[in-house]
C-alpha cells in the first residue's frame, strides 16, 4: 500500500522543491537570519504535501485521458487526492494566519496553479508554460516564502489593506537579491520539465499537447536546455561580486565540468528511458554542491 502511494505521488520527484527548500535554509543560515523553525516546518510541511497532491492530480488526469491504469481505484485515487490537499490548504492557510495577508495571497496563487497545471479546460501542462512556471514557483515563490517568514517585518516588502486603501512597498535592493539568488533553483528545475517536453514532443503532438519545444523546435530548446544551466555560475558570479555570498562558493564552478558532460549527453540523444535523467543529475548536482557550500561558508 505504501509502495503503492509513493508511485502514485511519484515520490522521487519531490527533490525539486526540497532541495530549493534546503538552498535557501543554508542562505539564511548564511546571512546569520534568525530561523523561526516553528514557521519554516509548517511551510515544509505545506509545500511537501502540496507537491505530492499536483503530482496526484497530474497522474490521475493523465491515466483517465490516456486510458492508463493508476495504482489505486480511481474512486480511491481521488479520496487520496482530496486528503493532501486538504491538509495541505490547512496547513497553508494556518500559516497565512501565524504570518500575514502576502503569504496568504502568494500562497493561494501557488495552489491555483498547482491545480490547473493539469486539471481545466486549457491545462498548463498542454501550453508552452510550464517551463516558466515550474521554475517560477519552485524557484523563486519557495524562496521568497521561506526568506519572507523569516526576516523582519519589511526586508522584502509591505502590503496594507483596508477598506479605503491598499498600499505596498518594495524594498528594491533585497528584492533584486532574491531574484538572482532564483535564478539557480529557477533554471534547473525549469530544464527538467524542458527535458522532460523534449524528450516527449512526438508523443504529446499527437495527443494535441503543445510544449514549448514544439513552438521553439528541438534545436532551440536544447541550446535553452544548454544556456539556462550556464546562467546558474553567472548567477552565482554576480552573488559573490556584490558580497550577497562567499567567495568561497566560487568552489561551485568545479561541478561545471560534470554539468557539461551531462549536456553533451542529452545532446547527442533526446530519450526518456536512457537521457533524460541527466536533468534530474544536473539539477542534484546544482543545488546540492550550492547548498552544501554556502553551509560551509556559515562557518568559515
Amino acid at each position: 500500500m505504501i509502495k503503492k502511494f509513493l508511485d502514485y505521488v511519484e515520490i522521487r520527484t519531490k527533490i525539486t522543491s526540497t532541495f530549493t527548500f534546503l538552498l535557501t535554509i543554508a542562505f539564511l543560515l548564511y546571512k546569520k537570519e534568525t530561523i523561526n523553525w516553528g514557521l519554516t516546518l509548517i511551510f515544509f510541511a505545506a509545500m511537501f504535501l502540496f507537491d505530492l497532491t499536483t503530482t496526484a492530480i497530474n497522474n490521475y488526469i493523465d491515466t483517465k485521458n490516456n486510458h492508463q491504469t493508476l495504482q489505486f481505484k480511481r474512486k480511491t485515487a481521488l479520496i487520496i487526492i482530496y486528503v493532501l490537499f486538504i491538509f495541505s490548504a490547512g496547513l497553508g492557510l494556518y500559516l497565512a494566519y501565524l504570518t500575514d495577508i502576502v503569504i496568504f495571497l502568494i500562497g493561494g496563487i501557488c495552489f491555483l496553479c498547482g491545480v490547473f497545471y493539469t486539471y481545466g479546460p486549457v491545462p498548463i501542462s498542454r501550453q508552452p508554460l510550464g517551463e516558466v512556471l515550474s521554475g517560477l514557483f519552485y524557484g523563486l515563490l519557495i524562496p521568497f516564502i521561506l526568506l519572507y517568514i523569516n526576516t523582519p517585518i519589511g526586508t522584502y516588502l509591505t502590503l496594507n489593506v483596508n477598506f479605503v486603501t491598499i498600499s505596498m512597498s518594495l524594498q528594491v535592493l533585497p528584492l533584486l537579491t532574491l531574484l538572482v539568488f532564483s535564478v539557480i533553483p529557477f533554471c534547473v528545475t525549469a530544464n527538467i520539465m524542458l527535458a522532460n517536453n523534449i524528450c516527449d514532443l512526438e508523443k504529446d503532438i499527437q495527443v494535441k499537447r503543445h510544449t514549448l519545444p514544439y513552438y521553439i523546435g528541438v534545436k532551440k530548446a536544447l541550446l535553452l536546455f544548454s544556456g539556462l544551466y550556464y546562467l546558474t555560475y553567472i548567477a552565482m558570479i554576480i552573488l559573490i561580486i556584490f558580497k550577497v555570498l562567499s567567495p568561497i562558493c566560487l568552489f561551485s564552478f568545479l561541478t561545471i565540468f560534470i554539468v557539461q558532460k551531462n549536456i553533451n549527453v542529452f545532446f547527442k540523444k533526446q530519450e526518456k528511458s536512457t537521457t533524460f535523467i541527466v536533468a534530474i543529475k544536473n539539477f542534484i548536482i546544482i543545488m546540492g554542491s550550492n547548498a552544501i557550500i554556502i553551509f560551509i561558508s556559515t562557518f568559515i
